[in-house]
């Protein structure tokens, strides 16, 4: 009875408001009143929160009551960014028809839905990355993933475990993801709570309605000329997106002219923890600078995009990588070719985002003049690509398309001053249509038609003060200061008495105000029908400037590592088929940029094979630069694989197919995880992963436990390597000085240190890698270094020489440590833990243990011992 009563006091506006939201329940409602988008209820309090306007509440003191929040709606493009960027959908409820012409409520509907990963405003979009909404399907095996930039069209897709795709997802960084509300939980135990996610109906993701969605989009029978039929998981994934955007009144999409498969074959294996190892291009470390902040040259937003995923998928296939190595060398050596595409480039605007808006009929004159401009840059780089002597530039720029009749046509139709919106006027060129000419005529010949007025009924009236004005409440008048009032003509109508003044109207100004006005309405009208007509006429072009803005990319990219090879002297990396890793004189690129001017950096010569070094094993304090060397090491050969020129003397390498790094100790107890489970849980997905390509960077494994318990799991991991049939490259960096041992009885494992030289009490780090192992940590010097204080330091040295002296009779042989040293250390033999431990170990098959299992053993071993 209650809710009745409630709803017959309802007023329209709240009823018609009420019915859209429930439509969309899980959306903030911009709902447009007037001259306004208003928010109410909760809607309003989150907005009001986010955009810091002013809360206030309608209907007060009444029993409908609601909270209310409102901005002009002139600031749309300001309002709608901050609330998509907070992460919330946001439907812009507009009114449908002109409240002038309607006697009832006005009709109002969702226009748009715009949601953190569908976005087409600029103010949300960054230039260069993009904005992918991404999509999981969890099929019996595998997962499918795909990912769209409706910004650009681009739309790709793939399968996997899910270690590969969560990879994807770190590479892609989605800025929305849509998962069957079924595995809500299931996504949430594999990829975590660090993306916005929205949850669609199951049905939605079913292989006929996905392959029959996808089909009718692209207008095809079969999904083989996309190269993706083979992927019936990623196209179901592909189809929840397509059915996302129809649900969200995104129509228009003919810019989504393909789809391609993302080929995990085709690019080097990067897990998770290695891209955030190598900080490629996040950092935990807000100040810290990332290998894309220096490699990225690029002019263009297109370049930038595209640079960003050539790091995140290094190619493996080594006659691309050559390729794009001769095309760096080519501009590198021709300097004035390279200067000459980088001048075009920067003229250009972002060719894939502007055709995108043409598509979607969300594009402003000005916008459609940048497009023309940018195309205008593209010729003289089709004319210097064209005649060049290197053969892959030179099919380049045949493939560009000058789009000769779209520029001219452009140039033609539109003012080179166009406004950014339509409505503002003047964006048709003089001469493309007469009517609109004529009306402009009348138009713009009213300022000289007044002034003829004024001067006239000045003159005839003696009146020398008149003066003509316009309002919106009642057009043109003359007004008149009362000192002159007797003076007025009889047909004058008086319309507004002020204090000083009386204001009229006269039949002539009336019939001028209906001409004037008239002609206003009817070029706006025109205006916009011709623009519209010119912009559906432009997105039969689509694909053509497409072509341009994926070529215009991939030449920005090269000139970007050209020009990074010119700054840094970078050297072309030799690619062959052999198995070996030899770089001369190493450089970490970013580290390098970041040292004190005229400061020199340590470079390093590293030399890895499979028949005499597998294994280097790097011993040195910590400070010493071990971790540099790793780093540098596999970003070289990141670089190389992009197709990038290398920091460094020369580098000759065979193609790496994975990169593994398990670099400090990340630490997750935020998940309920130890830093030493993290660490074994990273090892272990390394070891069960190896190529016979593989280049496996490890730092202090071990550090998260005790002594023992890290000398022997490192031991272990570092024999695993080396018995491995593949025989991964490997640099193992570590504190333990006394794995330098197993050199003698691993033969191709080698020992190096990264040199120090003490003086007296203190300790130089040269940062130079050596052969041969180090004799003993320097720790306590590092200590030093840091600050603390001195009586730390000699309480600690004394304890150093005392445990020294203790332990020289300590031998390591495989991971066998003297058995007085445990029964020192832990218990007696007569324990029972002792036997336990025994039962523990026989009970074992060691011949069917996992690299993990075993792993896990000693660390339950430990366990008991802690226990103890």
């Amino acid at each position: 009875m209650a809710a009745k009563q409630k709803e017959a006091k309802e007023t329209p506006l709240m009823k018609q408001y009420n019915e859209i939201k429930r439509k969309y329940p899980d959306a903030c409602l911009l709902f447009r009143v007037g001259d306004f988008y208003e928010t109410f209820g909760e809607d309003a309090i989150r907005a009001s929160r986010i955009l810091g306007i002013v809360l206030t509440k309608r209907g007060a003191g009444s029993e409908t009551e609601t909270a209310l929040a409102g901005f002009p709606h002139h600031s749309l493009n300001t309002y709608l960014p901050k609330l998509v960027k907070a992460g919330l959908r946001v439907a812009v409820c507009d009114q449908l028809e002109d409240p002038k012409m309607t006697k009832t409520i006005v009709k109002r509907g969702v226009t748009e839905l715009v949601t953190p990963g569908v976005s087409m405003n600029d103010e949300v979009l960054q230039s260069k990355s993009n904005n992918f909404l991404a999509s999981v399907h969890f099929g019996k095996k595998l997962l499918g993933v795909s990912f769209l930039d409706v910004s650009t069209g681009e739309f790709l897709t793939s399968q996997g475990n899910s270690e590969y795709v969560d990879k994807l997802l770190q590479n892609f960084s989605p800025s929305e993801i849509l998962v069957p509300k079924a595995y809500k939980q299931d996504f949430q135990a594999l990829f975590g709570d660090r993306f916005h996610t929205f949850y669609l109906e199951d049905w939605v993701y079913k292989s006929d309605y996905a392959f029959e969605s996808l089909n009718n989009h692209f207008k095809t029978t079969s999904l083989k000329g996309f190269g993706i039929d083979e992927l019936p998981d990623g196209i179901i994934a592909s189809g929840a997106i397509l059915y996302y955007l129809s649900e969200t009144q995104h129509n228009k999409l003919q810019h989504i002219t393909s789809i391609q498969r993302i080929a995990e074959d085709a690019y080097v294996w990067m897990d998770r923890f290695t891209i955030r190892n190598l900080e490629l291009y996040h950092s935990y470390n807000p100040n810290a600078v990332t290998l894309l902040d220096v490699i990225d040259r690029t002019l263009s937003p297109m370049g930038g995009r595209l640079l960003k995923r050539w790091l995140a998928l290094p190619l493996k296939d080594a006659d691309r990588i050559r390729n794009r190595h001769e095309i760096v060398g080519y501009l590198k050596s021709k300097k004035d070719v390279l200067e000459k595409i980088q001048f075009q480039i920067k003229q250009m605007s972002d060719l894939e985002r502007l055709i995108s808006k043409i598509a979607t009929g969300k594009v402003s004159p000005r916008e459609v003049v940048y497009l023309k401009d940018s195309l205008n840059a593209i010729v003289p780089i089709k004319k210097l690509a064209s005649q060049s002597d290197n053969s892959s530039v030179k099919q380049m720029g045949e493939n560009l398309d000058s789009c000769d009749v779209l520029r001219e046509k452009i140039a033609q139709m539109l003012n080179p001053e166009a406004p950014v919106a339509i409505a503002k006027g003047n964006a048709i060129a003089k001469g493309i249509n007469a009517e609109l000419d004529e009306l402009r005529a009348i138009s713009t010949s009213g300022k000289e038609f007044l002034e003829r007025i004024e001067k006239e009924e000045s003159e005839r009236t003696g009146i020398s003060s008149l003066k003509i004005s316009f309002n919106n409440v009642f057009g043109y008048y003359i007004e008149v200061r009362n000192t002159h009032k007797d003076k007025v003509p009889a047909e004058w109508i008086r319309k507004q008495t002020l204090v000083n003044a009386e204001r009229y109207i006269t039949e002539e100004l009336k019939e001028y105000e209906s001409k004037i006005l008239g002609a206003e309405e009817k070029i706006q009208k025109l205006e916009s029908e011709l623009f519209e007509q010119l912009v559906s006429w432009i997105a039969g072009y689509i694909k053509p400037v497409q072509m341009n803005a994926n070529l215009v990319a991939q030449l920005d990219c090269l000139c970007s590592f050209a020009q990074l090879a010119i700054e840094n002297k970078y050297v072309q990396p030799l690619i062959d088929d052999s198995f070996e890793l030899e770089i001369k004189d190493g450089r970490h690129p970013v580290i390098e940029k970041q040292l004190p001017v005229g400061t020199p950096y340590i470079a390093n010569d590293v030399y890895l094979d499979h028949e005499k070094q597998q294994i280097i094993m790097i011993t040195g304090p910590n400070m010493s630069g071990k971790s540099a060397i790793l780093r540098q090491t596999a970003l070289i050969v990141l670089l190389a694989q992009m197709g990038s020129f290398v920091p460094a003397q020369s580098v000759r390498m065979g193609i790496v197919d994975k990169i593994f790094t398990r670099v400090g100790a990340s630490d997750n107890i935020s998940m309920g995880e130890s830093t030493f489970m993290v660490e074994m849980n990273e090892t272990a997905s390394i070891l069960n992963n190896l190529s016979d390509r593989s280049l496996v960077l490890l730092d202090e494994i071990g550090r998260g436990t005790s002594t023992y318990d890290g000398i022997s799991i490192a031991w272990a991991i570092a024999e695993y390597l080396h018995e491995h049939p593949g025989r991964p490259k490997t640099l193992f960096a570590t504190h333990y000085h006394e794995l330098n041992e197993m050199t003698d009885i691993l033969p191709r494992i080698k020992n190096f240190n990264v040199s120090v030289k003490e003086l007296k009490d203190n300790v130089l780090f040269i940062r130079k890698l050596v052969e041969g192992g180090s004799a003993h940590s320097f720790g306590i010097h590092v200590a030093k270094m840091a600050g603390m204080p001195q009586m730390v330091i000699n309480k600690a040295q004394k304890l150093l020489k005392k445990l020294e002296k203790d332990h020289s009779s300590e031998a390591l042989n495989g991971n066998v440590v003297k058995e007085e040293e445990l029964q020192l250390s832990f218990f007696n033999l007569d324990d029972p833990l002792l036997e336990e431990i025994k039962e523990e170990i026989l009970s074992t098959n060691i011949d069917n243990l996992t690299p993990v299992e075993a792993l896990m053993k000693l660390n339950e071993i430990k366990r008991m011992l802690v226990k103890k």
